[in-house]
């Protein structure tokens, strides 16, 4: 049954008669929670999913990462915490804490070898979906990041019934039939009347290091995209080495794009108080 007293969504959903079916440990505290998604893999997702869980850090917030990606872990890498185990201390699993701060949680952190294959069945999945979520030590956090599985199938849709999101990004490219795929997650978060905070375009140009020229790579448009489905535009993220390297570099990028996120951390929690 859920204990609606611990929910980030209480007095919000609708519903506090504690019937939704979702699971909350009452002795996490956590103000709001977003999930970064798309329909399509290898947009992006876990990059921004990382670095705007530092830009809220850095803006004073406490912060939580969850890798929900189980198939394809990356929050570990990309926070520099390769190595690095999760452990349990009574009976709840207990996240690493990057230099920053920041609670991470990624099966990565409970494998042996990085490069071990999760070979499981959506059962198995969604069960550590819900450890992730009810049997982890997440303590007083104002945001706890889900970075969710590519797609609309079993896991994403476990996310989304079993964790109260206070609402969704989705990250798409600039090319059309990408924007095709992302339509169709859209949909699926507005089916299961999920708050769509807004499109954050990745990869939409990039800067030429001679003359400072914007190139544009691809030319879809997410601007009618998010105009068709009733959304915002938050940002406009240029491809760059040093976000494509993240994962080397210690989590640093150029300043103006350092200036994005912090943008895009602020926006997102101007519309989550209703600013």
């Amino acid at each position: 049954m859920a204990d609606c007293s611990s929910c980030p969504s209480k007095g919000k959903c609708g519903n506090d008669s504690g019937s939704c079916g979702i699971v909350n440990n009452p002795a996490n505290k956590i103000k709001y929670v977003v999930g970064v998604m798309s329909g399509k893999g290898g947009v992006g997702k876990s990059t921004v999913s990382a670095l705007l869980a530092k830009a809220l850090n850095k803006k004073g917030f406490k912060v939580g990462l969850m890798d929900a990606d189980i198939t394809g872990p990356s929050a570990a890498r990309l926070m520099g915490l390769t190595g690095k185990r999760a452990y349990a201390m009574d009976k709840l699993i207990v996240p690493v804490e990057s230099e920053e701060g920041i609670k991470v949680l990624s099966l990565n952190m409970m494998l042996e070898d990085e490069n071990q294959p999760v070979i499981w069945r959506g059962s198995l999945l969604s069960s550590c979906i819900g450890q992730f979520w009810s049997e982890t030590n997440w303590g007083e956090l104002d945001y706890l990041i889900i970075d969710m599985p590519p797609g609309t199938g079993d896991v994403t849709l476990t996310v989304m019934q079993s964790i109260p999101l206070s609402g969704v990004i989705t990250v798409s490219l600039p090319q059309d039939m990408v924007g095709m795929i992302v339509t169709k997650s859209i949909n699926m978060a507005k089916m299961m009347n999920i708050r769509l905070l807004g499109l954050v375009e990745n990869m939409s140009y990039m800067i030429c290091p001679h003359c400072g020229e914007k190139i544009k790579l691809f030319q879809g448009d997410n601007k009618k995209l998010a105009l068709d489905n009733g959304i915002e535009l938050l940002c406009e993220l240029p491809s760059d080495p040093t976000v494509c390297n993240v994962a080397d570099n210690g989590g640093k990028v150029k300043q103006d794009i350092e200036d994005k996120f912090d943008y895009l951390a602020q926006r997102i929690d101007d519309i989550l108080e209703g600013k």
